[in-house]
């Protein structure tokens, strides 16, 4: 997934209200940019970080920056949520996820569970239907160790119980971490940030639903899957 422009290198003077981040470029200008991130971005938010926005020249936008990269003990994290979903389509369209490769038909956004819409369908004649659930990871508060989530994340926790009921009706059920990181090779629930999820991510593995977590290869020029974490 390549970024839409050529991105700007700034400092982050704060991010607040969820979605909004002040920032100063590197030659003076202050900018406020949109922040496509509801999560709490443990260790991504402290006003002095350098960052990347990228611009778009879109009329209608009310911010034309969004925030995109945060560099961190060196090396760049990418904190648009909406990314992942985009950096997996293009790893299955090129079937360069193996767990997952081969099928033909990848349908997204289809309606199921309650009130939920899963990420992805994958459908191929010859196997049963997979159930493919996105998820995006950034929190790192121990070296090495990815974590997620970085909140409490109920509606997470709900995709995990209706991909659970996927399974037990035969179907192939995937949650599938994305770490827009580069400093990561292990996983685990941040249970202390959100011991429901933690619980319901241990109880619906048991129940078939597939685990599957991959790192990132991340520039300036954009993000792509990378390979799998253990």
């Amino acid at each position: 997934m390549q970024f839409p422009s050529p991105l700007r290198r700034a400092t982050l003077v704060q991010r607040y209200k969820r979605f909004f981040a002040d920032v100063v470029t590197e030659d003076g200008e202050a900018i406020t940019a949109h922040c496509p991130n509801p999560g709490a971005m443990l260790g991504l938010n402290a006003p002095g970080l350098a960052c990347w926005l990228s611009r778009s020249d879109d009329p209608k936008r009310k911010l034309a920056h969004t925030l995109e990269l945060v560099e961190v003990d060196g090396g760049l994290v990418g904190i648009n949520t909406l990314h992942p979903n985009r950096i997996v389509a293009e790893a299955l369209a090129a079937d360069a996820i193996p767990e997952v490769a081969g099928y033909a038909v990848h349908r997204r956004e289809v309606r199921y569970g309650e009130a939920s819409r899963v990420d992805f369908l994958l459908e191929a004649p010859d196997r049963p239907r997979c159930w493919l659930e996105i998820k995006n990871v950034h929190l790192m508060r121990e070296a090495g160790l990815a974590e997620f989530p970085d909140c409490v994340a109920a509606r997470s926790t709900r995709h995990l119980r209706e991909l659970a009921a996927m399974a037990e009706a035969g179907d192939r059920a995937v949650a599938l971490f994305v770490v827009q990181r580069t400093d990561c090779h292990r996983f685990a629930p941040a249970a202390d940030c959100d011991p429901k999820f933690a619980a319901a991510l241990a109880e619906v593995q048991a129940q078939g639903v597939e685990v599957l977590v991959y790192g990132c290869d991340i520039d300036v020029g954009g993000v792509k899957l990378g390979r799998r974490l253990g």
